[in-house]
């Protein structure tokens, strides 16, 4: 990773995108580099780990209070017991045990119900988080040539909602954060064009300028982008299909 420079009158000075300095990075792609935000985000990891070192330390002094206790199941039994020796001077212990059975019930009845509700808004957020922002997408707009259901379809499984934000895994499992803003993670669009750059059929989706550019090959249909996938919205949507069917 170099810094990306320009001469005026026989000097080198450092080329400024949006008051940012501009990087080349290994593989040629040019990033505007954030130090005031990249400063802000060590402030709050450093903030973090505080937090998480904190944390841990209560932990500890919590943990102390249980020390010589090796059986937690056998001193959960000890304390149902004399919870159950002290209830049999109101009631039978038949009864008690009868009691518990029918607030069990009602319970889980109304665990059954509130579980319900979370999945089905859980399906809602998702289609409005995950599907909204395909449908929105500047960079399926204007990069690709298949239909965003069809994006969404081939790298939907790449996207979670985490802390009620999209968060976009990589192949191997690993999130995808953002070049311009290092530490922090990539927005969608950003998330989305790091999955499609690795995409093993790229060349067929994106469109043709996209394709031909930056030296990419399309090793598995010797006319690139034409054919099917130059027709119509429904030729292109047969073809992606045909072509992930296989894969």
């Amino acid at each position: 990773m170099k810094i990306k420079t320009v001469e005026v009158d026989g000097k080198q000075y450092a080329e400024i995108q949006d008051g940012k300095p501009v990087y080349i990075e290994d593989d040629g792609k040019e990033v505007a580099f954030d130090a005031v935000g990249t400063r802000n985000t060590i402030t709050r990891l450093n903030a973090e780990a505080k937090s998480h070192r904190e944390r841990a330390e209560n932990a500890e002094k919590i943990a102390k209070a249980f020390e010589g206790i090796e059986d937690a199941g056998a001193a959960r039994k000890a304390l149902e017991t004399v919870a159950n020796l002290d209830a049999k001077k109101l009631v039978d212990a038949g009864e008690i045990e009868k009691v518990k059975g029918e607030i069990s019930k009602a319970f889980q009845a109304q665990l059954d119900e509130a579980n319900g509700k979370a999945t089905t808004f859980e399906q809602q957020l998702y289609a409005e988080m995950i599907g909204g922002n395909f449908a929105r997408s500047k960079f399926i707009a204007d990069k690709l040539a298949v239909p965003a259901d069809m994006v969404q379809a081939t790298f939907g499984r790449n996207l979670k909602i985490e802390e009620g934000k999209v968060v976009a895994y990589d192949g191997q499992g690993q999130k995808i954060f953002s070049r311009s803003r290092p530490g922090e993670l990539a927005d969608f669009d950003e998330a989305l064009e790091t999955l499609v750059s690795q995409y093993p059929h790229r060349d067929h989706i994106l469109k043709s300028s996209d394709a031909n550019g930056g030296g990419a090959r399309d090793s598995g249909n010797p006319n690139g982008a034409k054919g099917n996938f130059g027709g119509s919205k429904a030729d292109r949507v047969a073809a992606i299909k045909a072509m992930t069917a296989n894969t």
